[in-house]
C-alpha cells in the first residue's frame, strides 16, 4: 500500500508539473501553442540563405528555422503546427517582428547592437564580411577609386552606414543609390547605373554565381564590417529565446550544422545548380564552437 501511494504520489507530482509548464507558458511560445501556427519572415531574393524558388522558400537560413519549428512541434506538443511563411524586406523585417506579424525572422540580418534596441537575435548563425561587386573591367578594386561614382546599397541594410562613414573618413565624394532588394541593386550595377554594389560578401558571391556572366563580376575592396547574421525573435520575451538558443546550440554541437553549410555553400544549390565553393570560415567554426548572441 505505502508503494502504490508513492507512486500515486510521484505521478501527481509529475501531471501538476506538467500543468503548471503549459499555463505558464508566455508570449512566443504561448502564442504559437494558442493558435497552432508559427509565422517566419523569409527573404524572396537573399540567396543563399533565404530565397524563392518556384513557389517554395528555400536556404541555409530557412533550413535552420525548420529545424526549430520542428522542434517547436515536439515542445509544445502539438499534433499538427501551421508554418506560415511571410516575406519580408530589409525595410519591413523589423516593424513586422515588433507588431507580431511574424515570429522568427530568417533571412540574413545583420545582429547588431543598434538592432538589439528594437528587436532580439538567437545565437549567431552566420559570419560575413561587407565589401563591394564590380564589374572586372571597371578598374574599381578600392574604396578610393569610388571617387565621383555611383554606388547602390539595399535600402534597410547596415552597409549603406558603412559606405557613407568610409566616404567621410577617405574624403570621397560618392552618390548613394538604393535598390529595394539585392537583386535590384545587383541589376544596377550589373547595368550600369552604379559602379559598385556594397553588401555582405557571401550575398555578393550569391548575386554573381547566379548572373548571366559570373566572370564579369569580382568581390573587391577593403572589408568595411565583419559582422554575424542572427535569426531574428521578439525584443524582452526570454522563453522564446531560450528555447531558440537551446534549439541552435544543439544543432551546432551535432553534424547536422555541417550539413546543412555544405548544402549551401559547397554544393549546387537551385535554380540554377550553381556552386558557390564557400568552405566554412574559422570565424564561423569559431561561432559553433562557442555560441554568443553578441552583435556588432
Amino acid at each position: 500500500m505505502r508503494k502504490m501511494l508513492t507512486i500515486a504520489a510521484a505521478l501527481a507530482t509529475a501531471f501538476t508539473a506538467t500543468a503548471h509548464a503549459e499555463e505558464t507558458l508566455t508570449g512566443t511560445l504561448k502564442k504559437i501553442k494558442d493558435s497552432g501556427t508559427v509565422v517566419v519572415g523569409v527573404r524572396d531574393a537573399s540567396q543563399p540563405f533565404s530565397y524563392l524558388v518556384g513557389n517554395k522558400y528555400v536556404g541555409y537560413s530557412v533550413d535552420l528555422c525548420n529545424q526549430l519549428t520542428d522542434q517547436l512541434q515536439k515542445t509544445l506538443k502539438l499534433k499538427s503546427l501551421d508554418v506560415v511563411y511571410q516575406p519580408v524586406t530589409s525595410s519591413t523585417r523589423i516593424p513586422l517582428m515588433q507588431n507580431g506579424t511574424i515570429d522568427l525572422e530568417c533571412g540574413s540580418t545583420t545582429n547588431s547592437m543598434e538592432r538589439q534596441k528594437a528587436v532580439a537575435f538567437g545565437v549567431n548563425m552566420f559570419w560575413v564580411d561587407v565589401r563591394m561587386a564590380v564589374k572586372k573591367n571597371s578598374g574599381i578594386t578600392s574604396l578610393t577609386d569610388l571617387n565621383g561614382k555611383a554606388v547602390v546599397t539595399t535600402t534597410g541594410t547596415t552597409s549603406d552606414r558603412y559606405i557613407k562613414q568610409n566616404e567621410k573618413g577617405k574624403s570621397l565624394d560618392v552618390k548613394n543609390l538604393y535598390g529595394k532588394d539585392h537583386d535590384e541593386s545587383f541589376l544596377m550595377m550589373e547595368t550600369g547605373r552604379a559602379s559598385a554594389f556594397v553588401m555582405d560578401d557571401v550575398l555578393l558571391y550569391g548575386k554573381i554565381a547566379a548572373s548571366k556572366s559570373p566572370a564579369d563580376f569580382a568581390v573587391v575592396g577593403e572589408t568595411l564590417s565583419s559582422e554575424p547574421y542572427g535569426i531574428m525573435l521578439r525584443k524582452d520575451d526570454a522563453q522564446f529565446k531560450k528555447f531558440v538558443d537551446d534549439s541552435l546550440i544543439k544543432i551546432y554541437k551535432s553534424d547536422e550544422i555541417n550539413k546543412i553549410y555544405a548544402k549551401w555553400f559547397t554544393t549546387p544549390i537551385p535554380p540554377k545548380g550553381i556552386n558557390m565553393n564557400m568552405p566554412m570560415s574559422n570565424k564561423l567554426k569559431d561561432a559553433f564552437a562557442h555560441p554568443t548572441d553578441k552583435g556588432v
